[in-house]
């Protein structure tokens, strides 16, 4: 038995190409384990879902991989790839570093970067989980699968 959770970082994104100049920027996902023995282990699940980084994507497909381990190595990553609406390839890669003495704060806020297809950084995001508005939906979408 596995399990699947949704969430929602929004933010901004300033690409490397236009410094100073902010977009509003989102990712949401649905992240899946197919199991959760093989989780604890790893740390890893899927990550599906849609990327908007204007003006290079709109809702854009997205699909990756997280890595969950708050307790051992007290990281949350992130590693998300999809095709921008100019036909390049991107990955978004971002790590949430926990510290037990801010949980609120490491827990909600992810630092990232877009890289482009030859891995070089193209953007920069700061993104953050409102837990006031998404929290209980984020709580309800856990579920056994």
């Amino acid at each position: 038995m596995g399990f699947q959770f949704a969430e929602t970082m929004a933010g901004t994104i300033e690409w490397d190409a236009a410094p100073g100049v902010q977009h509003p920027f989102n990712f949401v996902v649905t992240a899946e384990a197919e199991s959760t023995r093989e989780h604890l282990k790893s740390g890893k699940a899927v990550l599906r879902g849609t990327v908007t980084a204007p003006p290079r994507a709109d809702a854009v497909e997205a699909e990756g991989i997280i890595t969950i381990r708050p307790l051992g190595q007290r990281i949350i990553r992130y590693e998300l790839q999809f095709v921008g609406d100019d036909g390049r390839g991107y990955e978004l890669v971002g790590q949430k570093d926990i510290r037990w003495l801010h949980p609120l704060r490491t827990f909600t806020y992810l630092p990232a970067e877009i890289l482009d297809e030859d891995h070089r950084r193209v953007a920069t995001c700061k993104t953050s989980f409102d837990l006031r508005h998404h929290g209980w939906s984020f709580l309800r979408s856990f579920r056994p699968i």
